[in-house]
């Protein structure tokens, strides 16, 4: 999260990409960034493109939603059910003013609306059986399924974000806007980190409550440690793209946290970047996510695509900050976004051989409902977040 400082800025450019503009997400992001030398540190380039307004105090939010991700590496998506949030935004921020811009909706008192999912607890079910099939097939050995929900709602939506964002355990919590849409994220988990010529991802995989037993059981497990390991192998080979040769590193494995009211299993994966090696590179490498799209990442891109019954918006993407010191870009899972008339949430989880059905819908609904539970909160003075 951004202190209090750091949010205290004036926003000074901003990019927005859609599918279908046209050109490459990952080219485009990196050079809006060059433009305010906001790489040259962590890649060695940017000095002769730097604007006028580029400085050392500067940074840059940037989102990158699961559609954009998969276009990077030429897989097609379903159309999100929120087409209002663009798929790439870039915010860049220097010091001084106000950063809180407004959502492009109403301001009036709160209210929400009944929830209506795009599935139900037996279609989704049914969905998990489908990827047992293809995991019997030898087609894939794991796959993220993602389920979607969405409700009415009238009033100013922006205190109920920032509830989210607030969520304990909330590493990448924030609140993004635009002219008719916002998200916020609350996600714990890191896409990657770069810093001193060093990456770093954080996969997190296998969820139990947060009591007592949820933790013994989640350490007991075999199939959250099989469904984890598979991840965590997965994330090595996305690293090895961009890793200098024989730098790849498991720094730490299966390490239990927690998150709001649940236990997750999280790995620390790192490797020494590799010379020439550009953002653009980085995020083809590790966009979309291995813990949100599944083993092999490309056969389970076309598994998921077939059998989710809407995109996933902005939803499994990326959202974090850029600055001199380091790009620090987290999952995000745990997020909502705002269209004009609807508000939007996603979540799911890993399917292996191994699942039971009825287990993975009440899994996915356990992440769901801390996110459900801070947006229907009353409305009033929000916990103490910071727009960023």
């Amino acid at each position: 999260m951004l202190t209090a400082d750091e949010a205290a800025a004036r926003e000074i450019a901003r990019l927005e990409w859609r599918l279908g503009d046209g050109g490459d997400p990952a080219a485009l992001i990196e050079d809006f960034l060059d433009r305010y030398g906001l790489l040259a540190p962590h890649f060695g380039r940017g000095s002769d493109l730097a604007s006028p307004d580029a400085g050392a105090e500067c940074r840059a939010e940037l989102f990158v939603s699961a559609a954009a991700g998969a276009y990077m590496i030429g897989k097609s998506s379903v159309p999100s059910p929120a087409p209002a949030v663009p798929d790439v935004v870039v915010v860049v921020r220097a010091p001084g003013g106000d950063a809180a811009p407004g959502s492009g909706v109403p301001r009036a008192p709160w209210r929400l609306g009944p929830w209506r999912a795009s599935w139900t607890p037996r279609a989704h079910a049914d969905a998990v059986r489908s990827v047992r099939e293809e995991i019997s097939r030898g087609e894939v050995y794991q796959v993220n399924l993602v389920g979607h929900q969405s409700a009415d709602y009238a009033g100013d939506p922006l205190p109920a974000l920032r509830r989210v964002a607030a969520l304990p355990g909330a590493r990448y919590g924030g609140v993004l806007t635009g002219e008719g849409w916002a998200l916020a994220c609350a996600s714990p988990e890191t896409l990657f980190e770069v810093a001193n010529g060093r990456i770093v991802t954080r996969p997190i995989k296998g969820t139990r409550p947060a009591t007592e037993t949820g933790r013994r059981e989640l350490l007991a497990s075999t199939k959250e440690r099989a469904e984890h390991v598979m991840i965590v192998d997965l994330e090595r080979n996305d690293l090895a793209h961009v890793a200098v040769t024989g730098s790849v590193l498991v720094d730490e494995l299966y390490a239990i946290r927690r998150w709001c009211g649940l236990w997750q299993a999280e790995s620390v994966v790192s490797a020494r970047l590799a010379d020439r090696v550009r953002l653009s590179d980085v995020l083809r490498a590790l966009c979309p996510g291995g813990s949100v799209t599944g083993a092999p990442k490309l056969a389970a891109l076309d598994v998921i695509s077939r059998l989710e019954p809407v995109g996933r918006g902005p939803s499994m993407g990326a959202y974090g900050w850029v600055t001199r010191d380091g790009i620090d870009l987290g999952l995000t899972i745990r997020t909502v976004a705002v269209d004009a008339e609807r508000v939007h949430v996603w979540a799911g989880g890993g399917i292996t051989w191994g699942s039971d059905p009825d287990a993975e819908v009440a899994e996915a609904a356990a992440k769901a409902d801390p996110i459900r539970a801070a947006l229907a909160a009353p409305a009033g003075p929000a916990a103490p977040i910071l727009d960023t």
